[in-house]
């Protein structure tokens, strides 16, 4: 319980930073951006919604809207795990297409529309994927070998009430699930970075040239580009390490399924559903740390509201001047439209 409300503060919190942040800056309106927002998105939903109910499942022996609780939790966790995939799909792929790129292309302002369609590949192909956890999963009621009372639990055992097609189906991919799991949730996104990262470490050679000058446009785009794979770089190390302990404890169940005790493989799902919930804990956290134009945005906001949104008259400083820093940082990233010098940031945290 200690545990899960650490990780529940920590994750409900950075999230909703990092959606509030994309979301009321002006200048960090970007398809980059989004996708991480996007992350964010489904990580304080998988928070929000399931870990309770893991929670209170786990400390009561019952199961919170019954079935419904079964089929909506795999599935709610399965779609972000796919959301995670093809969005450090699309960010390698954004690298890719940046270090083969013959000169440093600025970050413009991008439309909605063009925000959304990207969005929705990632969001409609990670739903549509996961819809098999919905017919997958199904509530069942077992004795305790301590108590022999009656306790809930989620069996992965397709309901026979289904037609025969979809019946058939849905064993299909039970069989072929511990695979499809850890192909798609597992190796795709982590060699699809890799791949995509030391592809463009060898095609700007070894250390790459480092450009002259103090604040020189090239030594800005270096810097981004360097944020940049950092970002994504770290996304997948903090994805592998902990979706790796359920791939592996499936694939033991999977062999050793009549020598596991129902016990020890009870204790295997908790551990992993609590690695799901640290990754969406984490996650933010290190946006807000490697991200400058984020974590800039972060504790503008936080210094603001401590001062109550008031200019210190002693230094000169107010809102703003932490505008013009949020500015300063994020031009790093996405250069202002021309003749937009007089736009100030729409929503800005103060």
């Amino acid at each position: 319980m200690f545990l899960s409300l650490i990780v529940f503060a920590i994750g409900i919190i950075g999230n909703l930073s990092v959606m509030c942040i994309v979301w009321h800056n002006y200048y960090l309106k970007s398809a980059w951006n989004s996708i991480l927002a996007s992350l964010a998105f489904w990580d304080f939903v998988v928070l929000f919604f399931c870990l309770p109910v893991v929670i209170f499942n786990e400390l009561t022996k019952t199961r919170p809207l019954g079935d419904a609780s079964c089929r909506i939790v795999p599935y709610l966790e399965v779609t972000s795990l796919g959301v995670t995939t093809f969005s450090l799909c699309a960010l390698g792929i954004d690298r890719f297409h940046a270090a083969t790129s013959t000169q440093p292309k600025s970050r413009p302002i991008e439309p909605c529309q063009t925000i959304f369609a990207k969005l929705a590949v990632i969001w409609v192909g990670s739903m549509i994927l996961a819809v098999p956890e919905v017919l997958l999963w199904q509530l069942s009621q077992d004795p305790s070998p301590l108590t022999g009372v009656l306790v809930d639990s989620c069996t992965m055992k397709p309901s026979v009430n289904l037609p025969e097609s979809i019946y058939s189906l849905v064993l299909t991919y039970h069989d072929a699930r511990m695979w499809w799991y850890f192909g798609c949730y597992f190796c795709l996104p982590i060699l699809f970075t890799l791949a995509c990262q030391l592809i463009t470490r060898r095609i700007r050679g070894p250390g790459g040239k480092k450009p002259e000058g103090r604040g020189s446009p090239k030594k800005q785009h270096a810097q981004r580009d360097g944020q940049l794979n950092c970002t994504v770089v770290g996304l997948a190390v903090i994805y592998g390490a902990c979706t790796l302990p359920e791939n592996i404890s499936n694939i033991v169940l999977a062999y050793l399924s009549g020598e596991v005790p129902r016990s020890t493989s009870d204790l295997l799902g908790l551990i992993n559903h609590f690695f799901l919930f640290f990754k969406s804990s984490v996650t933010p956290v290190l946006l807000l740390c490697v991200c400058k134009p984020l974590g800039q945005a972060f504790m503008d906001c936080c210094c603001c509201c401590c001062e109550d949104c008031g200019p210190d008259s002693s230094t000169g400083e107010g809102p703003d001047s932490k505008l013009s820093t949020t500015e300063m940082s994020s031009s790093i990233f996405f250069d202002k439209p021309k003749g937009a010098s007089s736009i100030l940031a729409i929503g800005t945290p103060c």
